[in-house]
């Protein structure tokens, strides 16, 4: 009988935030929830008394809250969450201002700052001080080129303050990937560092900046911000002044903030880009602070004092997900650079260091670290990490079991799951709850997430379409001049009338958890039979030989065949030994169907900004289909390697 790879005891259970937030429930409304169980189905169907008590205990500030909490209840899209609410979320995350730290960040081994709660809050003065001299009003754009520092934050607290709306991208975004974003929502001002690290080196950034600025007429202002060197020449860069010089002019002085609208817009998020153009996802402030403080308190037990880590950069909304944490009182431990510069300990090395309780990474940081033959369980304390987040893919059922072997054994292990579409989670971990092998913990509290089949009808036991059938305050407020409301409608309620469908291919456990089988529109159907990605990457990135693996469904004699493209460790061929280890590796833990009709070695596999492996893009190339937008591609010439390939033909 399978057992829970972690349990947390009754004293630990007992004074998490969770516990504490159904103590509060019962004082409020005078309803014992009981269990999480309880607690979840109290979120889903006594809506607006959860939103209600969640706003008191996680402390959020506002002007006020109105007399209603839901406008047009239960439309998709159309439901507004606290209408006549009016609140600033740069004041709900700079709540305190005393000399603990606030921001603590490296930058490789080049950069090594901290900046208190009462420095954060006086440098969000000095920079809000000058977008408002140079006229950036509510409702303007302001955009970031910036690596994961202490002045994005600064920067997006400061724009958000007067009511502007905020727009980011990663310093390793090329001319055409920032044009693409930044192009359509025509920033006032934009943020960027003349320089980056990675990896060992530093890499200038003016060159593609003045590139950038060039194509942007809108950009009445460039701030630059020092980074790899102190003073290069900036001449070339339209309107460019350094940050020190926007701000001179002023003193660090309490801020007026401003109240707005519960849904006024905060930041503008992007899709991936990889099927045409990036959709601009406009995000507002009151769902966002909301479902983060929920997020954070509730299911990640996040406390004041806690010292929060999540590797991010700002082109993911990780970042945005992360700095939110500042409004539950936690310091932010920020990291820009190589996770495996100078090696893979150097994460770990910094958890140590920094005393982080919540460690946050990706699936594939996991699958590496196990690849690498780490050993963080032997070679580092660890003692300080109560929490360790994997997000950006499905995390394998052996990368559940590896984390407890070899990184750390008494530790609440949360798979996360949601994305830019909501900011924020659909499903996460449950810190009063058992971890069981391959299996995400928990629904999120107030999230309807149910699993539809073809017919739109709920399934248990069985996998099928991951849907949210009421709605949530996180919900977008649209897409960016989308007027009538249609590319909104169509990206997410087209499928279902008056339901979120959310494009992954998932199935609800008996435990009340969730395994996700990839994207819905990447399922492979060969024979009409449908199969989720990850459970075939799940059997072979077991092996050693293999680094990384994608499966794509080839159209093949009137049906699709499956193809798995594999990455071997250096110096390793693929040869048929390996090919037939890898189709019975499949075959004995997933079904015939599985096992793929052609396995092929390559080089590189391309991947996102955040680390996505590409199945829809590789699956244009090998049928001759033009892939819309290579610029939303980390590594875009990695597809020349899937193009006319001789065993696909035959």
């Amino acid at each position: 009988m399978q057992q829970p790879l972690w349990q947390p005891g009754e004293d630990r259970i007992r004074n998490t935030n969770i516990s504490a937030f159904a103590r509060a429930i019962e004082k409020d409304w005078g309803i014992n929830v009981g269990d999480f169980d309880g607690l979840y189905e109290f979120s889903i169907t006594e809506i607006d008394k959860f939103w209600l008590s969640l706003k008191d205990f996680g402390g959020v500030i506002a002007e006020t809250w109105g007399e209603s909490v839901q406008e047009n209840p239960g439309r998709m899209p159309g439901t507004r969450f606290f209408p006549d609410a009016r609140l600033n979320f740069a004041e709900n995350l700079l709540r305190r201002r005393d000399d603990t730290e606030a921001l603590v960040f490296r930058g490789e081994d080049k950069v090594n700052r901290r900046l208190s709660f009462s420095e954060l809050y006086d440098q969000v003065s000095l920079v809000r001080q000058a977008l408002l001299n140079m006229g950036v009003t509510s409702g303007d754009r302001v955009g970031a080129y910036l690596p994961n520092m202490p002045e994005a934050i600064i920067a997006m607290l400061a724009t958000s303050s007067i009511g502007a709306i905020w727009s980011s991208c990663s310093p390793d975004f090329g001319v055409k990937g920032v044009l693409d974003r930044f192009g359509q929502i025509e920033p006032k001002v934009v943020f960027a560092a003349e320089g980056y690290h990675y990896n060992g080196k530093s890499h200038d950034c003016l060159e593609k900046l003045a590139d950038i600025i060039s194509a942007l007429p809108s950009v009445e202002k460039t701030v630059i911000v020092p980074y790899t060197r102190e003073d290069p020449a900036i001449d070339c860069v339209r309107n460019a002044v350094w940050l020190s010089d926007f701000t001179n002019p002023y003193q660090a002085a309490d801020i007026d903030f401003q109240r707005f609208a519960f849904n006024h817009p905060l930041y503008i998020m992007y899709s991936s880009g990889t099927t045409g153009a990036p959709k601009c996802i406009v995000h507002g402030a009151g769902g966002s602070l909301l479902q983060h403080i929920k997020e954070h308190q509730l299911h990640c037990d996040i406390k004041p004092g806690d010292r929060v880590f999540y590797f991010t950069t700002c082109g993911w909304m990780m970042w945005n997900w992360l700095v939110t944490a500042l409004a539950s009182q936690a310091t932010l431990i920020l990291y820009d650079g190589s996770p495996f510069y100078p090696d893979g300990n150097v994460l770990f090395d910094y958890a140590d260091a920094e005393k982080m309780t919540l460690f946050g990474t990706s699936a594939k940081f996991i699958d590496a670290a196990i690849k690498a033959e780490l050993e963080p369980a032997k070679t580092h304390s660890l003692d300080s990490v109560r929490l360790i987040c994997s997000t950006g893919s499905p995390l394998a059922p052996d990368a559940f079991a590896w984390v407890y072997d070899h990184i750390k054994a008494d530790v609440h292990l949360a798979s996360i799951a949601g994305g830019t579409d909501l900011m924020g989670c659909f499903m996460l971990g449950n810190p009063t709850g058992p971890v069981w092998k391959g299996e995400i913990q928990a629904r999120a509290l107030a999230m309807a997430v149910d699993v539809f089949d073809d017919d739109g009808k709920p399934i248990r036991g069985d996998k099928g379409e991951l849907v949210c059938t009421k709605p949530f305050p996180s919900m977008p407020i649209g897409f960016y001049r989308d007027d009538d409301g249609s590319k909104y409608h169509s990206a997410y309620f087209e499928r279902f009338d008056n339901v979120w469908c959310h494009g992954d291919y998932v199935e609800l456990t008996e435990h009340g958890g969730v395994i996700i089988y990839g994207r819905s529109d990447a399922t492979l159907n060969p024979g009409g039979v449908r199969i989720g990605t990850a459970e075939i990457y799940r059997q072979v990135e077991k092996l050693s030989q293999v680094v990384e693996a994608i499966v794509i469904g080839q159209q093949w004699d009137n049906d699709v065949r499956v193809v798995l493209f594999v990455v071997l460790r250096e110096g390793l061929k693929l040869d048929d030994e390996l090919i037939n280890l890898i189709r019975l590796e499949i075959r004995a833990n997933c079904t015939p169907r599985h096992v793929p009709a052609k396995v092929i070695q390559v080089s590189d596999i391309p991947r996102t900004k955040s680390g996505k492996i590409t199945e829809l893009a590789v699956r244009d190339v090998i049928h001759n289909r033009p892939v819309k937008n290579k610029e939303a591609l980390a590594n875009p010439e990695a597809l020349e390697l899937f193009l006319n390939l001789p065993e696909l033909q035959e």
